[in-house]
């Protein structure tokens, strides 16, 4: 679990908490901490650029549960099937089971003291009110402090409703807001009248400090009381509160130049942050040139319109939601909606295309964050395609073109979804569909729920031959040998993947999905005891992927290099290699590869004379593995290693020792479970366990064929990245 974070962007037009000062609030800070203290749920209500977010966020890291708190940003979500997801990415929570998330979230919070911020949810609030009114039912030691224009709706549900900046205050986050436009303003009547015609909303005397460069107070007062008057009749009656803030930023948006205005109303489209490359493609033209966008870009900057933001992957850009609405409005009326979203969504096309290509590349980690970066993005892409007439072929693409999003960084169930949505429409487009087929395939084996991924398979190997697409037979063929392998039938996975190996070369397919399938047939060599082979072809697999600078199906062909080693009895090369395959697959949230990972590292760790380390390890692969699914996917072959390493430490430790070990490592969240295992530097041999040299002994005797699991529930088991390796 990770503990408090630092806030994000806010959801209802503020800007981020960590790019600007927070002024004023101080009796209210006080206020909410105590509505916080007497009640699990909480809700900050008020209009839009009240500073809802900013107020919350601020307590929120003040009132920091014991594990930790962490903010939900809902704004960019706008199917209510995928809040879920939401709340899990926040939490840093990667579940590959086919089980519902909502039990996977109980289990991740079960017994934490924990501070959950769901922001902006007004939107959601149906799905929002019966998902906390479960959690909170369920988990105790949870607290919750919602956010957003309304309440949930749910008993004892404590509201905090948040009104406007006092004038004082007002007054000071203006000059602090015209201190960062390089402006210095004094408390003067103009700019207390000014702070008064907007009612202190901070977005509202925000905007207006925004245009200092250009206008004094004065001049800002006189334009917008002129405004106000139109729209009062001419007397200096109160707008409503809501109109206020309308007022305020159409106010703004009059201010604008013609281009500003249409790159405010064109950038609506983006979902969360976009970057430069995205807002030139989908953004110019018809009246903005392609090398006019950064200029006009940097005058919303100035202008408080859009915020700046450092990431992973350089600067991005957020329009603040309240800003974002109004500039959406604005393209609606002039019926250039559905041409921008064509545009957003060629956009994502061509990334994901692209990002797919480099997969295969010395960029693959810069791929993993660019898309993690882009998912909002490429989110609103696939709802558009799979909700518009005639675009069903472009959301089957996508999905499919999202493999690696959804196998290799961590996204299996929600990948799931995306692809059994595309492949239920008929598009007309039949390489898509094929596409779309065995990746669900793919993901529904790393799931471990295999009857059906074998539908899928199936479908995907017959219309294929149909329509004579031999990239899509290839693809299927090579998952149905996956698919025997995670079921002990290697004779069978063995003829599968030389075949599909041999269909590859044919067609000059080579990329990280061929690589394994050559390590899962090092992998089947390997369980019918012909170690060289699986030594030789793995071999060859990690040359070619240093030759192509490729690190996740790399990290898969060193853990069979490892396994070999530790058969071979050079337990201190085995932990070598383990250790650079657990850190590439912990970087690229692979959980599978990293609990597979950790099961090999304790029984090296055994073999080289520390059961006791070995027995944490194996506690801390167990309180993973309900994450990816059975346990060692029910299997005699992968599960004998781990039976080996647990009879060895029993025999050291003593039955009593060993389940005290156990449940140490299973106290480990995942960081400190890698950081613990990457940090350990085994020992010198001492009463270890050899590495056999003929075959592994099976405690339930050899494995044969299985048969595939007849429910989704038997082996709910999902992986993150990669094919199961020994």
């Amino acid at each position: 679990m990770r503990g408090p974070q630092r806030p994000g962007p806010c959801a209802d037009g503020d800007p981020p908490l960590e790019l600007t000062a927070f002024v004023g609030r101080t009796a209210e800070l006080g206020g909410l901490a105590e509505a916080m203290a007497s009640a699990r749920l909480v809700t900050v209500t008020g209009a839009g650029g009240v500073g809802k977010s900013r107020l919350a966020l601020r307590a929120a890291v003040r009132a920091a549960a014991g594990d930790g708190v962490s903010r939900v940003e809902l704004a960019p979500v706008r199917d209510p099937l995928f809040v879920e997801y939401a709340v899990a990415e926040a939490l840093g929570l990667t579940d590959h089971t086919t089980r519902p998330l909502r039990e996977s979230l109980l289990g991740h919070l079960a017994g934490r003291r924990f501070l959950l911020v769901l922001d902006g949810f007004e939107h959601l609030v149906d799905a929002c009110a019966e998902l906390v009114a479960e959690l909170l039912r369920r988990l105790p030691e949870l607290r919750v402090l919602a956010v957003g224009r309304r309440p949930l709706g749910l008993a004892g549900e404590r509201l905090f409703p948040l009104a406007p900046l006092g004038t004082d205050e007002a007054v000071e986050l203006f000059a602090d807001r015209a201190r960062q436009h390089g402006a210095a303003v004094d408390d003067c009547p103009a700019v207390r009248e000014l702070c008064l015609r907007l009612e202190g909303i901070p977005l509202a005397v925000e905007l207006a400090a925004g245009r200092l460069r250009a206008l004094s107070p004065a001049q800002l007062l006189e334009r917008l009381d002129d405004r106000f008057r139109l729209l009062t009749g001419g007397g200096r009656d109160a707008l409503p509160r809501h109109r206020t803030l309308r007022t305020a930023i159409g106010w703004s948006h009059e201010l604008c130049t013609p281009a500003e205005r249409l790159l405010w109303a064109r950038l609506s489209v983006f979902a969360g942050t976009f970057d430069l490359d995205a807002a030139e493609y989908v953004c110019s033209g018809d009246g903005l040139p392609a090398e006019d966008v950064l200029d006009v870009l940097s005058e919303l900057l100035a202008q408080s319109l859009v915020t700046r933001e450092e990431t992973a992957t350089g600067p991005r850009y957020r329009m603040l939601d309240t800003v974002r609405a109004y500039g959406a409005d604005w393209l609606e009326a002039a019926g250039d909606t559905a041409r921008l979203r064509r545009r957003h969504r060629d956009w994502c096309l061509g990334l994901a295309t692209m990002c797919e290509l480099d997969w295969f590349s010395p960029r693959q980690r810069e791929v993993a964050a660019r898309v993690e970066a882009e998912l909002p993005n490429l989110r609103g892409a696939l709802e558009f395609c799979l909700t518009e007439p005639q675009e069903a072929h472009l959301g089957q693409y996508l999905a499919g073109s999202l493999w690696f999003c959804w196998a290799g960084c961590g996204r299996l169930s929600e990948g799931r979804r995306w692809l059994e949505r595309s492949v239920e429409l008929e598009s007309g487009y039949e390489r898509s569909r094929l596409k779309a087929l065995w990746v669900l395939g793919y993901v529904a084996i790393l799931q471990g729920d295999t009857v059906p991924a074998l539908a899928a398979l199936r479908e995907c190997r017959e219309q294929a031959e149909r329509v004579a697409d031999g990239t899509a037979v290839a693809y299927a063929e090579h998952r149905t040998g996956c698919l025997a392998l995670v079921t002990d039938d290697m004779a069978r996975a063995e003829r599968l993947l030389r075949s599909a190996l041999g269909r590859y070369q044919e067609i000059g397919e080579l990329n990280s999905n061929v690589l394994m399938s050559q390590v899962e047939l090092a992998m089947a060599r390997a369980f019918q005891g012909d170690l060289a082979d699986a030594v030789r072809l793995c071999e060859d697999v990690r040359r070619v992927c240093e030759d192509h600078g490729e690190h996740w199906a790399r990290s898969y062909a060193l853990y069979v290099l490892a396994y070999a080693s530790w058969r071979d009895g050079d337990q201190r090369r085995a932990r070598e290699l383990l250790v650079d395959c657990l850190g590439n697959a912990h970087a690229f949230r692979d959980l599978l590869g990293s609990v597979l990972s950790l099961e090999l590292l304790a029984l090296v760790t055994a073999s080289q004379g520390d059961p006791a380390e070995a027995a944490v390890l194996q506690g801390a692969a167990g309180r993973l593995w309900p994450s990816v699914g059975l346990p060692l996917f029910g299997s005699v072959h992968y599960n004998a290693p781990h039976e080996l390493c647990e009879a060895a430490a029993r025999r050291a430790l003593g039955d009593g020792r060993y389940e005290e070990l156990l449940g140490e490592g299973a106290r480990l969240d995942r960081d400190a479970a890698v950081a613990r295992a990457l940090a350990h530097d085994g020992v010198r041999p001492a009463h270890g366990v050899p590495g056999p040299r003929g075959p592994v002994p099976h405690a339930r005797g050899e494995a044969g064929k299985r048969e595939p699991a007849a429910s989704r529930t038997r082996k709910g088991g999902e992986a993150a990245g990669g094919v199961p390796t020994p």
